[in-house]
């Protein structure tokens, strides 16, 4: 397979810096190396820019005269997520984009410059559903609102990133390993028919019934990307987050999970976000997040 690996190096949407030397970590983590050690070929196509985060001074949430919407950073998010999403879609239909990041902002880019122009489904694998507009966030903080602004809803500076029509469908979501949503953001998902699986699901029905019901849900799509956010971890296997949420997944859920997948053969882009070395243990979350890579990417125990 043709594997072109792109970094995100943004951390301007999250509150807390440092997500931004997530491609660093994972490079660092050996992912090129894993993935060619797994017959593909693979290019590291480099970073999108996005200007030195310490240039910039945020005030808390609220109107200015340069942003009435209250957004942080909202023009240089969007710059990056605009570049990422045009070089994802200079891309082969037939190479499989691996992003890496950086807040979970830029999914809106990643997500818009995979899907090629297609029908495309997500997979959401996160403690967030990442489902605010900036009407309802808490924060304003961007990494919390991606997937509203996919479907259309939000800021459409946002929402038009990648062209100016929807990106997604709602009924093409689904969500795994949830465990923190606002209130705002409950009452959307509800509205709108997202499919979600809390870590109450994953408990009960166990994850190996929550991955097939997901992959039935979508099975009649051709293209399917995958987003996976540090944060859907346990933060005892995954401490380099920015927001660690207790009572996420397990090590053997989310390799299952992966693996899953990978046999399904459907996934056509992945991204691996959230990572902030800063708040890690020798680079242990982002070689955790390799090793997640590697199973949906065909490894094998035997």
């Amino acid at each position: 397979m043709n594997v072109a690996i792109l970094g995100v190096p943004m951390d301007l949407g999250a509150g807390r810096r440092g997500v931004d030397m997530g491609p660093s970590a994972l490079r660092c983590a050996g992912l090129v190396e894993a993935l060619r050690g797994l017959g593909h070929d693979v290019r590291d196509l480099g970073n999108v820019h996005v200007p030195d985060g310490e240039s910039y001074h945020p005030s808390p949430k609220g109107a200015t005269p340069e942003d009435p919407s209250g957004m942080r950073f909202l023009a240089t998010i969007r710059d990056a997520c605009q570049e990422a999403a045009e070089r994802l879609s200079a891309l082969g239909a037939d190479v499989f984009p691996v992003a890496i990041g950086g807040d979970h902002s830029m999914s809106m880019g990643t997500f818009a410059g995979a899907r090629h122009g297609e029908r495309t489904g997500l997979i959401w694998v996160d403690a967030h559903t990442d489902f605010n507009v900036p009407q309802t966030s808490p924060s304003g903080n961007i990494h919390g609102m991606p997937v509203a602004h996919l479907i259309g809803l939000g800021d459409p500076r946002l929402a038009s990133i990648g062209g100016p029509e929807p990106k997604l469908r709602p009924e093409d979501i689904v969500m795994i390993g949830i465990r923190s949503v606002d209130a705002h953001e409950r009452a959307l998902l509800r509205e709108q028919g997202a499919t979600v699986y809390t870590m109450k699901e994953v408990d009960r029905m166990g994850m190996a019934q929550v991955a097939e019901a997901a992959m039935a849900k979508l099975n009649g799509l051709q293209r399917i990307h995958l987003s996976f956010d540090a944060d859907s971890l346990d933060p005892a296997i995954a401490p380099g987050v920015g927001t660690p949420v207790p009572g996420g997944l397990t090590y053997r859920e989310a390799h299952l999970l992966m693996e899953l997948f990978s046999d399904w053969g459907k996934v056509t882009s992945l991204d691996l976000v959230e990572v902030n070395p800063i708040l890690d243990h020798v680079n242990a979350t982002a070689r955790t997040m390799v090793e997640m890579a590697s199973s949906l990417l065909g490894k094998r125990i035997l």
